[in-house]
């Protein structure tokens, strides 16, 4: 077998290489004294890097691929880094546990990615899926050890997951999206005083800091089903079909009461977490989307590579990404460098500097009118 490419003995004779001055390039150059072979080393796995470096420096920043290399179209950049799209960034498994967990949902193109992080908006996990269905909170869930505290916006298939996974973690509803949700039911301006009245007691969880305001809160939402209760009964009927009368004011209601009822409302108060997924929204969904906004026209697969990188490089540094390119590629760029060492030398000027016309470029000699001078 060969010697190694990135050796300092010479891959002809293999007598010890001296140092025999610079290519234009700054790549130290080696010569052997007893062949008199000329040489230079070639490191694939530092080219393999600058490459990573340089393809992050561009994804994760607002230059485009023009204005990092200074060219008119940045073909160069793409042509260097086209092999990091088939690098996926994974984090490894997480060991601690984590008192309160905060989950939410980004969808980019027809994919929806799971986010899982800390209060210090310490990213967890995630997880892509084509829905938020029950199989793909819990395949995120499974990799998470129980929190204290899990605060996310509702769904009842994250809440099937959550019961399945951590049956004995508390569930903090967003309050944020708990009265959007209101709003959406009685709109901004209800016409009815009962939907009034209800709609200013869902503003009023904003202001619900300790358990004393807590109780008086859920004591006023009782003196409104105590007074206004009977018109979440009311049935009308045309004679073949019937329907709830008050059907917006019924569901603002059950809502309502049942996010009370089963203490998804007021965790924060009795534990201390965040109340709603804003750090989450504010901090990780909106920088990929802005991520996303600086490279517009990436396919769909390269936007979910995109966000994959803006998660993975906000725990680790890109020097822990070089970890994650693959030996092939540096063991075949080391083999061919090799190969072409120990070729003659005229036979690597056939190979690099002739100009034969190749059908590939579509350069053959043209026949008939277009051929004549």
């Amino acid at each position: 077998m060969g010697n190694d490419a990135n050796t300092t003995t010479c891959l002809v004779c293999g007598q010890r290489l001296v140092k025999n001055g610079k290519t234009p390039a700054g790549t130290q150059r080696w010569r052997c004294l007893n062949c008199g072979s000329s040489s230079v080393r070639k490191r694939a796995d530092l080219a393999r890097r600058n490459e990573l470096r340089e393809f992050l420096q561009w994804l994760l920043g607002k230059q485009s691929q023009q204005e990092i290399t200074n060219t008119k179209t940045g073909r160069s950049l793409r042509r260097r880094t086209s092999w990091c799209w088939e690098i996926e960034p994974t984090l490894g498994p997480v060991e601690s546990t984590y008192p309160v967990v905060l989950i939410d949902g980004i969808y980019l193109g027809s994919w929806c990615l799971l986010i899982a992080v800390t209060e210090e908006l310490q990213v967890l996990a995630w997880q892509w899926c084509s829905k938020e269905s029950a199989a793909a909170w819990t395949a995120l869930l499974t990799r998470i050890p129980a929190p204290l505290v899990v605060v996310c916006d509702g769904g009842s298939e994250f809440a099937s997951a959550a019961r399945s996974c951590w049956p004995d973690t508390k569930i903090q509803r967003c309050v944020f999206h708990v009265q959007m949700n209101i709003r959406r039911h009685l709109t901004l301006r209800p016409r009815s005083q009962a939907g009034k009245d209800l709609l200013k007691l869902s503003r009023a969880i904003s202001r619900v800091v300790d358990p004393d305001s807590a109780i008086k809160w859920q004591l006023g939402l009782q003196a409104w089903w105590q007074q206004q209760g009977h018109l979440t009964k009311q049935r009308s009927s045309d004679g073949w079909s019937s329907w709830w009368t008050h059907d917006r004011l019924r569901k603002a209601w059950l809502l309502l009461s049942k996010l009370s009822g089963n203490g998804h409302l007021f965790a924060y108060v009795s534990h201390g977490n965040a109340r709603t997924t804003s750090p989450l929204e504010d901090g990780i969904n909106n920088g990929i989307r802005t991520t996303l906004r600086n490279h517009r026209g990436m396919s769909e697969a390269h936007m979910k590579r995109a966000a994959e990188w803006f998660l993975y490089t906000r725990e680790l540094t890109i020097e822990h990404a070089y970890a994650l390119i693959p030996t092939t590629l540096t063991t075949a760029t080391l083999e061919s460098s090799a190969a072409l060492d120990e070729t003659d030398d005229s036979a690597a000027l056939v190979a690099f500097y002739d100009t034969t016309l190749s059908a590939e470029e579509g350069l053959w000699n043209r026949s008939g009118w277009a051929g004549r001078s």
